[in-house]
């Protein structure tokens, strides 16, 4: 649910976003509560509440805010190198404004500048407060990377970018300073609140202000259960997802495709959540140290052990000593493999999940490679029992290369003209190679927009499809930011995102609008299809029996 309260950038109005988001957070159904400038985006269970319910919340805590005063936070100075390749849009903002570069970054760092929320990526802070004269719209199409430390702004706001991400604004400067460490605490170097002087320096005196730290390595582990003997091209530990750090600018991440990570956890025993492997493509090669119940789910990449077929969606031994391999896919783009206990790196923030582009979670915060140990959990139960369990076909995912996708109009469709939304929703649409964890673009037919076509940033949902200025969708997804200023035309449906997590580049996508009340009644159906378990007589058990 997106709470908005206003259309402008304004200290009092955040204030009131800030004081709601402390009055819902402890509410057992909220999930996370992210601020915007003038917004607040609600993650909430829909089978524990009802839409209804929450509004009715919403509005009793509405109504109860005091009149809270300005957040006052600490002055905090920024080191920033200005222009050449630490800034590379500071001539074009400067000629775009008709003012020099030098007075540019005058008015810039001659103003402080409030931290209204973070967001976007962990630590990302929002400011506020530029004088009108910089108050540039964001670029048409976003870079696909943006260096760590970059600060840009747009739209009479500056951000600066933690680590490095696409991203569409204006960048003027970098800054060496670390705005995120998930080990400190709190993680984020700012808070909402806090006033920020931004400081030029010369670039000479880049190395003065770093703050070194050690790599991340991957825990000892003394009895390891399989080791990695190939890493493949992305293969992941995951869990549910990080809840609950939205507001931080921390992502969910977990699983793309949460329902094959879910079926195959309970296909071996595990709790719905537990830690497996997301394999991405490209398989990875694994061998066993000792007999594991493990289940494979999502995309077809092939996959066997010691060279024979292992059947998808089944419960099944791998033997100490075989060696689990993938072959070319045969469909679909990822799948998911779960072992009897979950594997056990250490928790950050609450989640196994890897988040890869800020570099904590799972194992050290990266993809696995050659020569990684892992180590599982005790089971919760004899994995025995589990044995010969299996998904049958009509529970799985219907998956395939050009789907129809459900999604909720909005929240903000009013921002499109009708044809706009005729056309998105009456056109297949095609995945580019651009494309990621963080988000799908789509190529097709642009979307025009009604002006002013850019939010004040606020919160973004995961599956929302937002439009940026030029015209091309892109579907948000498992580490896609918490936060943004492109305008949401849909929300592609929690039931519907596997489909979308299984597309590969040249597959397409359809789009159909449905009410809150089927998306709700899907999430239920594809949970309990999640839990359809069979039994089925296996040839291959335990030595033991």
């Amino acid at each position: 649910m997106l709470v908005t309260l206003g259309e402008r950038i304004d200290a009092a109005l955040n204030t009131r976003v800030h004081a709601l988001a402390e009055a819902l957070r402890p509410q057992p159904w909220v999930e996370d509560a992210i601020p915007g400038y003038a917004s607040l985006l609600i993650e909430y269970d829909p089978l524990a509440v009802s839409y209804e319910a929450v509004t009715a919340a919403v509005r009793e805590a509405l109504a109860a805010l005091p009149a809270a005063p300005r957040r006052a936070g600490r002055l905090r100075q920024v080191p920033t190198v200005y222009g050449g390749e630490y800034g590379p849009d500071l001539d074009a903002v400067a000629a775009r404004v008709g003012l020099p570069p030098e007075e540019v970054v005058r008015l810039h760092a001659g103003t402080v500048q409030r931290v209204y929320f973070l967001g976007f990526a962990p630590g990302h802070p929002y400011m506020g407060d530029l004088p009108p004269v910089l108050a540039l719209p964001r670029r048409p199409t976003p870079r696909t990377a943006v260096p760590a430390g970059s600060v840009a702004i747009a739209g009479g706001q500056t951000v600066i970018y933690p680590f490095a991400f696409p991203g569409g604004w204006h960048i003027l400067g970098r800054t060496p300073l670390r705005l995120f460490d998930p080990a400190r605490e709190p993680p984020a170097y700012f808070q909402p609140g806090d006033r920020v002087r931004f400081v030029p320096i010369p670039a000479r005196a880049w190395d003065d202000y770093v703050e070194h730290s050690a790599p991340s390595v991957p825990p000892s582990v003394a009895d390891a259960a399989l080791t990695v003997e190939v890493g493949g091209l992305l293969t992941l530990v995951q869990d549910a997802g990080r809840i609950g750090y939205g507001h931080l600018g921390v992502p969910r991440s977990g699983p793309m495709d949460w329902a094959a990570l879910r079926a195959a956890n309970l296909l071996v025993g595990n709790a719905p959540g537990a830690a497996g492997l997301e394999i991405n493509l490209v398989g990875p090669a694994l061998r066993f140290h000792h007999d594991t119940l493990i289940a494979l789910t999502g995309g077809d990449l092939r996959p066997t052990l010691d060279g024979r077929p292992v059947p998808l969606w089944t419960a099944w031994y791998a033997r100490a000593g075989q060696v689990l391999r993938f072959g070319p896919r045969r469909a679909g783009l990822r799948a998911y493999l779960a072992l009897a206990g979950g594997i056990a790196v250490p928790p950050v923030l609450g989640s196994r999940a890897t988040y890869a582009r800020a570099a904590f979670g799972g194992l050290a915060g990266r993809a696995l490679q050659a020569g990684d140990r892992l180590a599982l959990q005790p089971p919760s139960a004899d994995p025995r029992r589990q044995l010969g369990s299996y998904l049958p076909p009509e529970h799985r995912p219907p998956y395939c290369a050009a789907p129809e996708v459900r999604v909720l109009l909005g929240p903000h469709a009013d921002r499109f003209p009708p044809a706009a939304l005729e056309t998105f929703l009456g056109t297949a649409y095609t995945v580019t190679p651009a494309s990621d964890r963080m988000g799908y673009r789509l190529a097709g037919p642009r979307l025009a927009r009604r002006e002013p076509a850019d939010l004040v940033s606020g919160g973004m949902p995961l599956g929302g499809v937002q439009v940026p200025g030029d015209g091309h969708p892109i579907v948000l997804l498992s580490d896609h930011q918490p936060t943004g200023g492109y305008p949401l035309i849909a929300t592609v449906i929690q039931a519907d995102l596997p489909l979308v997590a299984q597309l590969a580049p040249g597959d397409s996508v359809r789009f159909r609008a449905v009410s809150l009340v089927e998306a709700r009644a899907a999430y239920r159906e594809r949970l309990e299809a999640c839990a359809a378990l069979a039994r089925q007589a296996l040839l291959l058990v335990p030595a033991e029996e």
